[in-house]
């Protein structure tokens, strides 16, 4: 049973969208239906939830479409799902560990057999593959993963740690061949090289992807999950070689911080969705204390959270708690 939700300061900006959900991930698909999913406290299963509405996601009815292993593979710390369509078919991609093995934590994969994700059976397609060419990927601690088209090629970016020394926390991308399996080598997309992204822990994991005026911008959290978590961002023009590194812009500084006047620690791995009128919307979550007892990770209390994506004058997007919605 989950515990009650413990709240900091309530303000007229932090009130909770849906209390006590983590890595949230929401969906407008293209029949205008949204779809909500995220990691639940116990981490020991997957949810779903669909709306005629984003905002009806709140008050939506959830149901477990797929329940943990008792051993083995896919058995403890069920993570980040993200509910996708592509190539036809509905995918649930999402991080597991072992129940005698906690952070053997690897990426997997749901397939939906029918068209409604909320009714029809899901089967395990297991874990995603890499490409033939590839000795490397999800060899270590592995995890986040999403997808995004561009130009007709579909791309998975996902976290993982290189396997050696203290397992440093990168991003990486890849091209897929289907949904389930990629069709080029892992490529270093950002590694933590600033201080905000190594507090605690070295840390770049939850990819986000979202486009504007021909560009694509991936958010993405740093450091450890307590206060001193925060989203970064790399950009890159649509045109450009996306496997190419050299081609991405990193930004020098967070784009979304802690900030104890409004009542906001540890924002973080987000997603992006669209609102009726087709405006951009930043799904988050967070805490509303500072001070958690014991390890964060596994404090319930990380609320999704809704906010307006703005852009300026450059074609960038400006996260700001003055644009949340309440």
């Amino acid at each position: 049973m989950e515990t009650r939700p413990r709240n900091g300061k309530i303000t007229e900006y932090n009130q909770p969208f849906i209390e006590q959900r983590a890595d949230p991930y929401v969906l407008r698909h293209n029949d205008g239906k949204y779809y909500f999913t995220a990691s639940v406290p116990a981490y020991d299963r997957i949810a779903l939830r669909c709306a005629d509405s984003l905002t009806g996601l709140a008050s939506a009815e959830e149901k477990t479409v797929w329940t943990k292993h008792e051993s083995g593979p896919m058995s403890r710390h069920i993570w980040a799902p993200e509910l996708h369509f592509l190539f036809g078919k509905w995918y649930i991609y999402f991080a597991a560990g072992e129940q005698d093995n906690k952070w053997k934590i690897r990426p997997y994969v749901l397939e939906c057999l029918g068209e409604d994700p909320m009714a029809d059976e899901w089967i395990e397609k297991g874990k995603i593959q890499r490409s033939d060419d590839d000795i490397y990927s999800f060899e270590a601690f592995s995890l986040d993963g999403t997808v995004f088209e561009n130009k007709g090629e579909w791309y998975y970016i996902w976290a993982e740690k290189v396997s050696v020394g203290i397992q440093i926390s990168n991003l990486y991308i890849a091209k897929m061949e289907s949904a389930t399996k990629l069709s080029t080598a892992q490529v270093l997309l950002t590694t933590p090289d600033y201080d905000w992204e190594r507090v605690d822990i070295w840390v770049n994991e939850g990819p986000a992807v979202i486009k504007h005026d021909g560009r694509i911008f991936v958010t993405y959290s740093a450091s450890a999950t307590g206060e001193c978590y925060c989203m970064g961002m790399l950009s890159i023009d649509e045109n450009a070689e996306l496997l190419d590194p050299r081609a991405w812009k990193k930004e020098r500084y967070p784009v979304l911080g802690s900030d104890p006047e409004k009542g906001f620690f540890g924002p973080g791995h987000n997603s992006f969705t669209q609102a009726a009128d087709g405006s951009d919307v930043c799904v988050f979550h967070a805490r509303t204390y500072r001070d958690i007892e014991g390890d964060p990770l596994y404090d319930p209390n990380r609320h999704t959270m809704l906010m307006k994506v703005k852009w300026n004058d450059d074609g960038y997007p400006v996260f700001d708690y003055e644009n949340m919605v309440r």
